[in-house]
Formats: structure tokens, C-alpha cells, sequence
């Protein structure tokens, strides 16, 4: 007889089987973010591209926009693994400015993303709209910013929303013309401005 409180093994397969489409399909959905925009994402697309089954898909995401808010919080995943967790290190201030600047730079040149940052494609996309998946993009975006902001400020930067605004903007601006020409001397120029902000506070 099977102890109620101990998943039987065909119950922990299909855990996993469904944590394995949750993380495939969300992953796969950010991917697309970048590069067609989260509202191309369709549950046939994605279904050829990670092999796995309509119906699997459907069995973890209750819709359309669940896959959506799930490609955003993965975003959100990638983004803290590439760029803000191996600043932690760098202590707080100018130090860890310059580390996140540096993560920031080769998360691009890594091409995490193959539309680039997911942060400027997807704040384009959904800079008009409201609604759940809307409201999680730009919180993303805002998470952003507000670390610029407080590491400024840490720093001892007298106008953090300026400096942060500026440095942003020089991200926002390399990534645009990195994804259009192609030139990585456009996130050196980026990165070489958004320090001369740091340098100057």
C-alpha cells in the first residue's frame, strides 16, 4: 500500500517530465522574445521548436499569457544570473557599477539572447499596452533601474535618476545598434560613456 504522503514514482516522473516543459518552454519563449516579440509566441510554435507536445505545453500553462508571464520571469532569471549576481562581489558603489557595466557588455557580446537584451526589446514591444504581461515588463524594467539608481547613489552620485537615466540610455542605445549593424565597438562606446558617468560622480 503507498504512503499518501509519498509521491508515488509514476507521480515524481511526471513532475519532472512537467518541470522540464515549464523550464524548456519558458526559455524558449524569451528566446523568441528578443527576436519576434512575445506576441508571435504561439503553443504550435513552440511546441516545434522544444519537441515537446501541444497538449504537454498545455498541461503546465494554463494559456497563451501564462507562457508569456513565464518567458519574462526567465528573462528576469538570465538577466540576474548574467549581469547582477556576479556584480554582488564588487561590493557596493562605483565598484560594483563598473562590474555590472562589464556584465552587461558581455552578456551582449555572449548573445544570451539572440535579439539582444530582452529588457529593451521586449520595453519597446510593450511600452503602449497594459495588462498582466505588460505590467511584468515593465517591472522588469524598473527592477532595472532602480538598482542603477541605488548603486549611484551608494556611490554618491547627487541626481541618481539623472546619472541612471543617462546610463541606460548609452546601454538601450549600444544594444539597438549592435542588433541593426552588427559592430561590437558599439558596446565599448556604451560602455566606455556609462563609465565616464560613474568617474564623474
Amino acid at each position: 500500500m503507498t504512503n499518501a504522503r509519498t509521491p508515488s514514482p509514476g507521480s515524481d516522473g511526471r513532475r519532472a517530465r512537467g518541470d522540464r516543459t515549464r523550464h524548456d518552454v519558458a526559455r524558449q519563449a524569451a528566446m523568441t522574445a528578443t527576436v519576434h516579440g512575445l506576441d508571435t509566441i504561439t503553443v504550435g510554435s513552440l511546441a516545434a521548436q522544444t519537441g515537446h507536445s501541444k497538449s504537454g505545453i498545455l498541461t503546465v500553462f494554463a494559456n497563451r499569457e501564462a507562457i508569456q508571464l513565464a518567458a519574462v520571469a526567465e528573462a528576469r532569471k538570465l538577466y540576474a544570473e548574467h549581469v547582477v549576481d556576479p556584480s554582488r562581489d564588487a561590493g557596493t558603489g562605483g565598484a560594483r557599477l563598473r562590474a555590472l557595466l562589464d556584465n552587461w557588455v558581455a552578456y551582449l557580446r555572449a548573445g544570451v539572447f539572440p535579439g539582444g537584451c530582452f529588457i529593451t526589446t521586449t520595453s519597446v514591444e510593450y511600452g503602449h499596452r497594459e495588462g498582466p504581461v505588460a505590467d511584468a515588463v515593465r517591472e522588469l524594467a524598473r527592477d532595472w533601474l532602480r538598482l542603477l539608481e541605488a548603486e549611484l547613489a551608494a556611490a554618491g552620485s547627487t541626481d541618481p535618476a539623472e546619472d541612471g537615466f543617462r546610463i541606460d540610455a548609452y546601454l538601450r542605445a549600444a544594444n539597438t545598434r549592435f542588433q541593426l549593424f552588427g559592430d561590437a565597438a558599439e558596446l565599448d562606446r556604451a560602455h566606455r560613456l556609462a563609465t565616464r558617468v560613474v568617474e564623474a560622480i
